[in-house]
């Protein structure tokens, strides 16, 4: 293994060093607590509370939350009408509660998947481990990789893939380097990921 998933009967597999490990570890750690906990109904064992408790009514203050949870209605960067911004408002309070769940749940599957990996001898190196994921992990984990590359893109100021070419001109001093350097391996992860999910 290289580095990147490959299928491995009907999941996928990867050979993780120590060093991927724990920052795959920290930046999912990280989102989370940016997400916060689910502000939910509380502790009620009613369903109904649960079913009809409402969210927030306007996006995030935060730049990579609100990439995260986008309005559903109108277009990003456009001052919206007061009809629009209702329309958004009420889809996001009935929406947004159940999507940051499944946020938080995909970043905790990461999580615990990598705490739960052994080293194995020869494994991509000194300390390396093969981590290898079930079908749904797959998928949790590709949706755990593209909010950590959304994040991590609001960061950078990254609008979309077309305007990351200078990026690579970075000189190594510059404080960005880093995180653009997370940003293209998360990238890199996420489509040999989407690669083992094909057919």
């Amino acid at each position: 293994m290289a580095g990147y998933f490959e299928p491995a009967g009907d999941g996928a597999a990867i050979a993780l060093d120590e060093v991927e490990i724990s920052i795959l570890r920290s930046l999912a750690m990280q989102l989370l607590e940016l997400i916060g906990p689910d502000g939910g109904p509380g502790d009620s064992d009613d369903p109904l509370d649960a079913l009809f408790h409402e969210g927030p009514d306007r996006p995030p203050d935060d730049p990579a939350l609100a990439r995260l949870f986008p309005d559903a209605y109108g277009e990003p960067g456009r001052v919206q009408d007061e009809e629009t911004r209702r329309l958004a408002a009420e889809f996001r309070r009935f929406t947004e509660g159940d999507l940051r769940a499944r946020k938080r749940g995909d970043l905790i599957t990461v999580v615990r998947n990598l705490d739960a990996v052994v080293p194995e001898a020869g494994a991509a190196g000194s300390g390396g481990a093969v981590l290898t994921l079930k079908p749904e992990e797959s998928r949790q984990w590709l949706g755990g990789l593209n909010d950590l590359r959304l994040a991590i893109a609001s960061r950078l100021d990254i609008k979309d893939d077309d305007g990351t070419g200078e990026l690579f001109e970075l000189p190594d001093d510059d404080p960005n380097k880093p995180m653009v350097m997370a940003y293209f391996w998360l990238g890199g992860l996420q489509e040999s990921l989407v690669e083992t999910l094909l057919p």
